[in-house]
């Protein structure tokens, strides 16, 4: 999750890594906060594998700043993450969340919907929280506030993304 959402805000533009963290932790923060500790190993790792580029420029204030750019690389590499992503970016909303975010930039109308379609086809199966046996139980089977409120709370939002689902890939022109 980290490294797309690296790769997906440098597409954009180049940043340093200040700037970097901010919009990172802006996209995913309120769920796992990003720390120096976790990203600046995960740029060199990106910079090794020839996906980033580092260039030094004056401070306006401070100390030169390292701007990190894509390579050609990297935009190689972030396209293809977001045409075949690993299926825990299908399944997990937190990484869902960030592949969605940079979706935009495979610029394949086809290949944005049969991304759009593996969500649309996990949401679509039956699933709970909670089972009895092999049985997955929806809100209405349990007598607890709480885990009742986190069924229909998953509902809601399922039933909300899955219009959202199907109404964007009707626009996309893939109905099929």
């Amino acid at each position: 999750m980290l490294e797309l959402a690296i790769l997906g805000f440098l597409y954009d533009t180049p940043l340093h890594g200040y700037e970097l963290r901010k919009r990172i932790t802006a996209l995913t923060g309120h769920v796992r906060p990003v720390a120096e500790s976790t990203l600046y190993p995960a740029i060199k790792r990106l910079e090794k594998a020839g996906l980033l580029a580092r260039e030094t420029m004056p401070g306006a204030v401070a100390a030169p700043r390292h701007v990190l750019s894509l390579t050609e690389g990297g935009r190689t590499e972030l396209l293809r993450r977001l045409a075949e992503p690993v299926q825990g970016e299908i399944t997990d909303e937190n990484r869902w969340f960030t592949l969605l975010a940079f979706l935009r930039h495979l610029r394949d109308g086809d290949a944005q919907t049969a991304v759009l379609r593996r969500r649309l086809a996990f949401l679509e199966e039956p699933a709970s929280f909670f089972y009895d046996g092999e049985r997955p139980l929806r809100a209405e089977d349990l007598d607890d506030p709480f885990r009742r409120g986190i069924l229909t709370i998953a509902r809601a939002t399922s039933e909300a993304e899955l219009t959202w689902l199907r109404a964007t890939i009707r626009s996309l022109g893939s109905d099929r």
